[in-house]
């Protein structure tokens, strides 16, 4: 696919005509990398956007307790870098190619100075900027506030569903008056209906076998059931402390912009003063 056909289909440039997109064909620079090699890092310098031509991008991040966090995989006619383009500060991301790929490169003063002549390829560009913080958003909140019950649902065997249903019926009002009725009939079976010939007589030893039998199962059943519990106590734990952290976090962020807005309050009340005291209602 031509570059010219690739900016047609970019959303940051889908609104420019043929001369423009030309133009801005110039000044593309053709990158190729490979497999599993890295764009750029969270962190370097903004100094440049690229549009993938062809091949996949993994944008990641990674968490301040050291989880690596995938973002995105984004194809051609995708652009990456665009939140750092634009006020030329560190990466917020990595990027890494997922295979072999060809990325247009644009330097910051090249598209500066076209986005000058062309107000309205900002305003797309403001677009795209808004989507990625909208999905970016949305994914970090979902991982605060999903349900930890139904991702451990999604995580069970067969072998551990098992369990968790014979655990719940043996320890259930239904098993103990079913069973209690099977043992009394049982009793009565072998001692006032059959007496002559009982197929069990007292002291009942195969009815105190498959009691043993049915021990030996039930046991380490409702043991799976109890560990898996346990691991479940434990994600639950995880997931509240990673909750505390993100509210400690929110906390200090609203403490920083309380102080800004003090600082500014303080820069400001002596200029009102002077500005009162001379009179000067403006």
């Amino acid at each position: 696919m031509s570059t010219h056909a690739i900016l047609a289909e970019v959303p940051l440039f889908s609104r420019l005509d043929d001369q423009e997109r030309a133009a801005l064909s110039d000044m593309l620079q053709p990158r190729q990398f490979r497999a599993g090699e890295r764009i750029f890092s969270a962190g370097d310098r903004g100094d440049a956007l690229y549009i993938i031509r062809s091949g996949q991008v993994r944008m990641e991040l990674t968490t301040n307790e050291g989880e690596c966090l995938l973002l995105n995989e984004v194809g051609p006619g995708e652009v990456v870098g665009e939140i750092s383009f634009l006020d030329a500060g560190p990466r917020t991301a990595s990027a890494i190619a997922v295979e072999d790929s060809e990325l247009l490169e644009f330097e910051r003063g090249q598209l500066l100075t076209f986005v000058q002549h062309n107000p309205h390829a900002a305003l797309d560009l403001l677009g795209v900027v808004a989507n990625r913080i909208r999905s970016t958003d949305q994914l970090l909140r979902t991982r605060v506030s999903r349900n930890i019950n139904e991702e451990e649902q999604d995580q069970l065997t067969f072998g551990e569903r098992l369990a968790d249903r014979v655990a719940a019926f043996g320890g259930s009002w239904t098993f103990i008056i079913a069973f209690g009725i099977v043992l009394v009939a049982w009793v009565l079976g072998n001692t006032a209906v059959l007496v002559k010939h009982p197929f069990d007589p007292y002291p009942f030893i195969f009815l105190n076998l498959i009691l043993s039998m049915l021990a030996a199962i039930q046991a380490p059943v409702i043991m799976m059931s109890q560990n898996r519990q346990g691991a479940k106590d434990r994600l639950k734990a995880d997931m509240d402390y990673r909750i505390d952290l993100k509210g400690e976090m929110e906390i200090a962020h609203l403490h920083t912009k309380v102080d800004q807005i003090y600082e500014i309050l303080q820069e400001r009340f002596p200029r009102m003063e002077c500005r009162y005291a001379r009179g000067d209602s403006n």
